[in-house]
């Protein structure tokens, strides 16, 4: 079988429908460039469930991707493989960091974090319905930004006015457009932050999940302390992984339901829910594009004849895998009274996201409050006008404007 050029993923995801049609046409899984490193994407849902799911699969690059040592210097997106947490964790280790996390994203935990979500909500849009009713109001800079960085700066201890250092570090995370030497610099900066956040919370615990992993961090009673290392890097998966993927999932949420008024009928005349609503987005424009990286821990045959060999890299293709035609029928059309609500938004298998309650939460009491309110919310500018985040990972638009008021 002849082997196909590997297809450049572009960096500023100017267009990634048809990128995400051209990796389903390749097969199930196919050779990608990704800023210079290459790598197996992996667009078929079945057979990325069970790489997702497989001992064979690692997400530790030190141990078992060749290329590792070079990413480091000189890849852009070095940090995604670079940080020692649960994201990069293989077999016990992830095991010990993620039962370390857990307790944050339980059940009751997240139950008892609603009212404060809910007054977060009501206060933004309280705020929304106090700006100037004539003009244009950006509706990622005033509610989809906001609610998450708040919450997650709630649930961390993160002290408000250090909240939008963080934002605008954790945008850089996720900006594939930037050189090695600026995202190098982001990263030091970013650790900086974190640094700094621990030194705060060591001074003066609270009740919140940066003071309880600090000491665990600090108890060795039960072996299973954090290393330095560890702790930075936990903290920094929580708050960005909490932060800019529920942005993208409201930004596309309020932007799909305002370009197909249809499915908003749908929820106001009660033949849909909101949830309903939010898990269609989360399947129809995932706030993650492609999740870097795993590796091969051995020889991988796949269905086609192909084999992904012993160390190479792998990437996971969340939303073409979401659009793919033998999961959904219609699977370019939003429709949020499907049936069959499965996708891999959250990942799969051991890696699936701790804080997909939270965001759902987030996501539906976000919609219901400004919906409500603002009953004859409209896009300001015409749809094929608004440019998506520079990004091949991060889904969303730069900008929503909106009108909140009717003409």
């Amino acid at each position: 079988m002849a082997q196909q050029p590997p297809l450049v993923l572009d960096p500023t995801g100017a267009d990634h429908h048809a990128e995400q049609r051209a990796l389903r046409e390749r097969g199930p899984a196919t050779r990608v460039d990704v800023l210079g490193v290459e790598a197996w994407s992996v667009s078929d849902p079945v057979l990325l469930k069970k790489l997702l799911t497989s001992p064979d699969v690692s997400k530790d690059a030190r141990a078992h991707w060749p290329g590792f040592e070079q990413a480091v210097s000189t890849w852009p997106l070095a940090l995604w493989v670079a940080v020692e947490n649960m994201f990069t964790a293989y077999g016990p280790q992830h095991r010990k960091l993620r039962r370390l996390v857990a307790p944050a994203f339980s059940s009751r935990r997240i139950a008892g974090m609603r009212p404060a979500v809910e007054e977060m909500v009501n206060g933004l849009v309280d705020r929304l319905a106090g700006l100037p009713a004539n003009g244009p109001v950006d509706l990622r800079q005033e509610l989809a930004y906001p609610l998450p960085i708040g919450v997650i700066g709630h649930l961390m201890g993160v002290p408000e006015n250090r909240r939008d250092d963080f934002r605008v570090l954790v945008d850089g995370v996720f900006d594939t457009t930037l050189s090695p030497a600026e995202a190098q610099d982001n990263a030091v900066r970013l650790y900086g932050v974190l640094d700094e956040l621990i030194a705060v919370k060591r001074r003066a615990p609270g009740d919140d999940m940066t003071s309880l992993l600090i000491a665990a961090r600090d108890d060795e009673s039960d072996g299973s302390r954090l290393t330095p290392d560890e702790l930075r890097d936990t903290l920094l998966l929580m708050i960005s992984a909490g932060y800019e993927t529920t942005v993208n999932v409201i930004d596309q949420a309020v932007f799909t339901l305002l370009t197909h008024p249809d499915q908003l009928e749908l929820v106001r005349t009660g033949s849909v829910g909101w949830e309903d609503v939010v898990e269609e987005t989360l399947r129809h424009e995932p706030a993650v594009k492609h999740l870097p990286l795993r590796f091969a821990v051995t020889d991988i045959p796949l269905p086609d004849g192909q084999t992904i060999a012993r160390g190479e890299a792998i990437l996971a293709s969340y939303a073409a895998a979401n659009r793919h035609p033998g999961w959904h029928d219609d699977a370019d059309t939003f429709d949020a009274g499907r049936t069959v609500k499965d996708h891999l938004a959250f990942g799969h298998g051991v890696h699936f996201c701790l804080g997909a309650p939270l965001a759902r939460l987030e996501v539906a009491l976000a919609l219901e409050s400004l919906f409500e309110r603002f009953p004859d919310i409209r896009l300001a500018v015409p749809a094929d006008e608004l440019e998506p985040v520079a990004s091949l990972i991060s889904n969303g638009h730069q900008r929503l404007p909106v009108h909140l008021h009717g003409h």
